[in-house]
């Protein structure tokens, strides 16, 4: 089945059922960097970009000295926003200055009364005074579980659990852990640009970083921080070492030296979103080397999707939201340890993924899911709430 016919039809039927997109400005607080990572904050504020003005306001840049500014730049239709803080002698101190800058940012721009969006219950803490016409938590972590998280995030969480209209979830995980702590909780896990990552279907010539790496090759492309399983990589690495393991990623959280180092595994660093693609052709298979932490008890990795609209068989740690539905439905195979992973990879690479049905089943899942479907069930959700808003406010 063509992956390019599947988005066709699928983009129809959103044509049919899209809402009237609400009208409002959205305004968005991170504590992701725009230009880090390419996920899903990107790929769902550059479709409301299209129809309204986006602000994007990520983590502070600390200086040692200097007067607290914003820095303002456009990417991808939104208007990304970057304060610049000296270091501040108390939390207080910094909450005050962020709530200040946020103020002459609504003046400036003449923002009124927008859509307040977060990832981040921590920038409750200086935004708590502002007005708005609807606010979204779009949970797509449990960063009370990351490393370094402060312990009052939980609290603040609740607080926005009482302040939002809507909770969106990244994962079904999510969906079940926070459904219960507010009315409105929507499951939106991962999703995916089917047609960017088939191009990994098509023969291409290798980036050269990549070139003379022999085959067979097990690819892994993400961040590599707590969430990374560094013992089983290295275990995969020693049981085969005719085996090449190839990692691309930036390393975060984590310090270098503790990553294993074999003459099999080549860590490649961060490449862009458009590269991938390329990257993910040349590998026999595409894995999902989690550890089974805290860190990683929520997660729903948007790279599962992908791999798979490159049309590579995946091998994945026994994370939740990979296990159910990728797991149950026979598209990804499943292993926790050194041995079985290297049992399921020698399966994977065995079966004929074109006479088996794989390929077919694969995308027979994928035509339901894209990036425009989410974002535009997303609005509808988005819109009624608003315009419910609206109402009470006309009647009062």
């Amino acid at each position: 089945m063509n992956p390019t016919t599947i988005l066709l039809d699928a983009e129809q039927e959103e044509e049919q059922t899209s809402p009237q997109a609400f009208n409002h400005d959205l305004v968005c607080f991170s504590h992701l960097r725009w230009d880090f990572v390419l996920q899903r904050p990107q790929h769902l504020l550059s479709r409301a970009a299209r129809e309204r003005r986006v602000f994007y306001i990520e983590e502070p840049q600390w200086h040692e000295t200097g007067t607290p500014r914003l820095e303002r730049y456009e990417r991808d239709g939104v208007r990304v926003v970057t304060p610049h803080l000296p270091w501040m002698s108390n939390g207080e101190e910094a909450r005050r200055v962020r709530r200040e800058l946020i103020d002459e940012l609504w003046e400036e721009e003449q923002i009124g009364r927008p859509v307040l969006w977060y990832y981040t219950p921590l920038d409750l803490s200086f935004t708590d005074h502002l007005e708005a016409a609807a606010v979204i938590y779009d949970c797509m972590d449990e960063l009370s579980l990351f490393k370094g998280a402060p312990p009052y995030l939980k609290d603040l969480e609740q607080e926005l659990f009482r302040r939002a209209d809507l909770v969106f979830t990244g994962g079904q995980s999510l969906y079940e852990a926070k459904r219960s702590q507010h009315p409105e909780v929507h499951a939106f896990p991962s999703s995916i640009e089917a047609e960017h990552f088939a191009q990994a279907r098509a023969p291409q010539a290798d980036p050269a970083d990549q070139a003379e790496i022999p085959h067979p090759r097990l690819g892994f492309y993400g961040v590599i921080d707590e969430r990374f399983d560094l013992e089983l990589l290295e275990g995969m690495a020693d049981l085969r070492p005719e085996w090449q393991f190839v990692i691309v990623g930036p390393v975060v959280k984590i310090e270098e030296h503790v990553l294993p180092r074999r003459p099999n595994i080549h860590y490649l660093g961060s490449k862009q979103y458009r590269e991938l693609p390329a990257y993910l052709a040349g590998w026999d298979v595409a894995t999902l080397l989690f550890a089974r932490n805290d860190s990683t008890r929520f997660i729903s990795p948007t790279k599962t999707p992908e791999y798979l609209a490159g049309g590579k068989p995946v091998v994945s740690t026994s994370i939740r939201d990979v296990a159910r539905p990728y797991g149950e439905l026979g598209l990804v195979r499943i292993a926790d340890t050194p041995e079985a992973f290297v049992k399921a990879a020698e399966a994977a690479m065995r079966e004929d993924n074109a006479e088996s049905g794989w390929l077919e089943r694969v995308d027979d899942f994928l035509s339901r899911n894209s990036w425009d479907r989410t974002w535009a069930q997303m609005a509808q959700l988005i819109t009624a709430v608003a315009n419910h808003a609206a109402a009470d406010e006309q009647a009062a």
